[in-house]
């Protein structure tokens, strides 16, 4: 519970609409959304974004969250969607499989109270225990900050009137955070927010971490070279 002037704060600060795209999350969805439920009572928005999971991903989130849309699969195209539902002044696109601090809506809110400040992103850590994994995160953490170029599972954050300034949502099929950082770096630098997103490291102990990193940068590599993103994304899958 908020109490005395904290509350007062909060209560003034603009909420947040909370966009998740998901595909069949079923099983750690819950986690994630309750993370969220005192998010929900300061009076930000949660939307579910799913796309025609073929598990009960929907139905676990249903009593979760404010909103449940399904259209077919694509994380922009999910990301899109939940847009056009979105009834607050920030937007915060989450993963599905990453777990926030409960204060992170105000640690959000203060972010953007500074003049020049219209979107950021939050440190990420990685739910492995193996110290590679601290290796990692700080390498991420470090290089999104000094190049300005945030990653979806970072929890970027943006004020709805600059994303709308900077071009919108990116419609690609892959290397849409990294588009969607571009744009908005032409904005203003984004808040690195200290506070770190736990976020699943199953990709990484699945794929191996030298493989997985390897192949991050060969599509960044690629990208910046000018192949489509629907070339890397074939690639990718």
């Amino acid at each position: 519970m908020v109490h005395g002037a904290m509350a007062a704060s909060v209560s003034s600060a603009p909420a947040i609409s909370i966009i998740i795209p998901t595909l069949n999350e079923a099983a750690g969805i819950e986690y994630t959304l309750d993370r969220l439920q005192s998010m929900r009572e300061r009076g930000n928005q949660v939307i579910l974004v799913d796309g025609n999971s073929n598990d009960a991903t929907a139905d676990v989130a249903a009593p979760l969250v404010d909103c449940v849309i399904s259209v077919v699969p694509g994380r922009a195209s999910q990301m899109h969607a939940g847009l056009a539902q979105a009834r607050h002044p920030v937007i915060w696109f989450l993963h599905a499989d990453t777990l926030a601090p409960e204060e992170a809506d105000m640690a959000i809110q203060t972010a953007l109270r500074d003049a020049t400040a219209v979107w950021g992103r939050f440190d990420v850590r990685l739910s492995g225990h193996r110290p590679v994994f601290r290796l990692v995160e700080r390498l991420m953490n470090a290089r999104s900050c000094l190049t300005g170029i945030c990653t979806g599972d970072q929890g970027i954050f943006v004020l709805r009137e600059a994303l709308d300034r900077a071009g919108g949502l990116p419609d690609l099929p892959l290397m849409e955070d990294v588009e969607l950082s571009k744009r908005l770096r032409r904005l203003g630098s984004p808040c690195c927010l200290r506070q770190a997103l736990v976020t699943s490291s199953r990709r990484w102990e699945t794929r191996g971490v030298l493989r997985t990193i390897l192949l991050m940068w060969t599509l960044r590599a690629a990208y910046a070279l000018g192949v489509s993103p629907q070339r890397l994304a074939r690639l990718y899958r």
